[in-house]
């Protein structure tokens, strides 16, 4: 058999290894668009756990808090922007309008039922 045609043995071995090559390319393509949240489409965002968050009320740490729980200490008005938080990460407590992670649960809270 001529080193030049298709079926030598080497150019079987190349093509052999250019196909596994493409099948993980291939694989790693696929998982990341599954894994892409595309704004508008059908696909929901991925759902990260509930935030942890400690508030300072009275000069005690209050926590640690679900978004739930910080949610309702915001409609009762026991917490306002300037209130001091804590988030896991941060160096230093902070008021609540300069966390985002709170901020966030600030505006999935529902207002107060005027009847």
């Amino acid at each position: 058999m001529d080193d030049s045609s298709f079926f030598s043995m080497d150019r079987l071995i190349e093509f052999g290894l250019g196909m596994g090559v493409a099948q993980q390319m291939i694989n790693v393509m696929n998982q990341s668009m599954r894994s892409m949240y595309v704004p508008g489409s059908m696909q929901s965002m991925p759902q990260n756990n509930q935030g942890i968050y400690y508030v300072a009320l009275d000069a005690k740490a209050i926590g640690p808090l679900n978004d739930s729980e910080l949610s309702q200490l915001i409609s009762q008005k026991k917490v306002n922007k300037d209130t001091l938080a804590w988030v896991p990460g941060m160096s230093s407590w902070k008021p609540i309008e300069e966390i985002p992670a709170i901020l966030k649960v600030i505006a999935l809270t529902l207002p107060p039922l005027n009847v």
